[in-house]
């Protein structure tokens, strides 16, 4: 079971990255997000900072619908996130080898080519 401390100690280990300040967790590379806590939005309620569940970049639709249907006890999306290439991950649901390959994917498709090893 992986949590918000993993997420951090991953996305930080990779070169060139950034945290932003925030509620939870939000890392960056070459000003592009690649992973972030997942800021739920109920209707008619505050937005709340989940920092058990972790947004995702996924590079496509193809990828997002992949994950989505292959690892429905991991992942899922909302209607807010129809049309973008993200996927929010349960953390409580994955390993930590698993994450580490999650995030380090997401870091790999938001890389500036420069910034690449």
């Amino acid at each position: 079971m992986a949590d918000a401390d993993d997420v951090r100690r991953l996305a930080l280990s990779l070169p060139h990255v950034v945290e932003i300040d925030s509620d939870g967790f939000d890392f960056r590379v070459g000003n592009k997000g690649f992973v972030w806590s997942y800021p739920e939005r109920l209707p008619g309620k505050p937005r709340v900072i989940r920092t058990d569940v972790a947004v995702l970049y996924v590079g496509d639709e193809a990828e997002k619908q992949a994950l989505l249907l292959g690892e429905p006890d991991r992942f899922f999306t909302t209607p807010a996130y129809d049309g973008l290439p993200l996927v929010m991950l349960r953390l409580e649901a994955v390993d930590v080898a698993r994450l580490a390959e999650l995030v380090t994917d997401a870091w790999h498709m938001r890389a500036p080519a420069d910034l690449l090893p």
